[in-house]
């Protein structure tokens, strides 16, 4: 297979286009990934329909009616050649999420395996869980549901090899340096760390998406009698709170 050099455009069916900035996981190529789309959607070419991104891509969709992808290609190209994206600034109207989680007993069946697997106690996966303040990378699996990160590389663990038959919605769980909110109850082979009572899908709701792509998230610890008080008060938002990031 023909390695590739990055940052490179490829067309991804008949009319899309992927700007990819690295082969794996990023922080510097999500970060790319992010400020690229923006400077696209600022751009406002009329030929674009669509925009999103993945861990370290962009995804640009085009209307072939309106503009002609090789044309389409170009210009991305040389909107690339403008800057270094893995040295760009995040972009403007991101949010910072604070969410409730409980980080013990039934709520966290797994913490204390993935802790021993990250090797920290359990009272030290706590403790660095809580104080992470980490960024949506995507949105993907699940409607809503966000991949996050980076957690520390002493938590770059291996998935389970085996799945946990059922996890709940509003689970916290981990791999890979990356947490996960579920967004309904799934099978998963992520370990279980935590639970929260945020919903990331709303179907019902004007914004069914809460969490943006490159939102930034921190974890607030409760007590399991607190989460079920939070649940009870505010069933859509888990006890939330979201301010702007400037």
């Amino acid at each position: 297979m023909q390695s590739l050099d990055y940052p490179c455009v490829r067309p991804l069916g008949l009319t899309g286009l992927l700007v990819t900035f690295a082969g794996k996981m990023d922080e510097s190529a999500n970060r790319a990934a992010l400020a690229f789309r923006a400077a696209v959607d600022a751009n406002g070419w009329v030929e674009v329909v669509e925009t999103s991104t993945s861990l370290t891509s962009a995804f640009i969709r085009i209307d072939p009616l309106v503009g002609d992808p090789d044309a389409v290609t170009e210009r991305l190209e040389s909107l690339l050649a403008t800057r270094d994206w893995l040295a760009a600034d995040l972009p403007l109207g991101r949010r910072l999420w604070h969410i409730p989680v409980v980080l013990d007993g039934d709520g966290a069946p797994q913490l204390e395996e993935a802790a021993k697997a990250a090797g920290v106690t359990p009272d030290q996966a706590r403790e660095e869980i809580s104080a992470a303040r980490i960024r949506v990378l995507t949105i993907g699996f699940a409607p809503g549901q966000p991949y996050m990160g980076e957690l520390p590389e002493h938590w770059n663990i291996p998935r389970q090899t085996k799945l946990n038959p059922r996890v709940p919605g509003g689970a916290l769980v981990v791999a890979i340096r990356q947490l996960i909110i579920f967004s309904g109850p799934t099978p998963t082979g992520w370990r279980h760390i935590g639970q929260t009572a945020f919903r990331c899908f709303r179907p019902e709701s004007d914004d069914p998406t809460p969490l943006a792509i490159g939102d930034e998230v921190t974890f607030r610890r409760v007590s399991p009698s607190e989460l079920d008080q939070i649940a009870a008060d505010d069933p859509e938002g888990g006890g939330a709170s979201v301010e702007a990031l400037t």
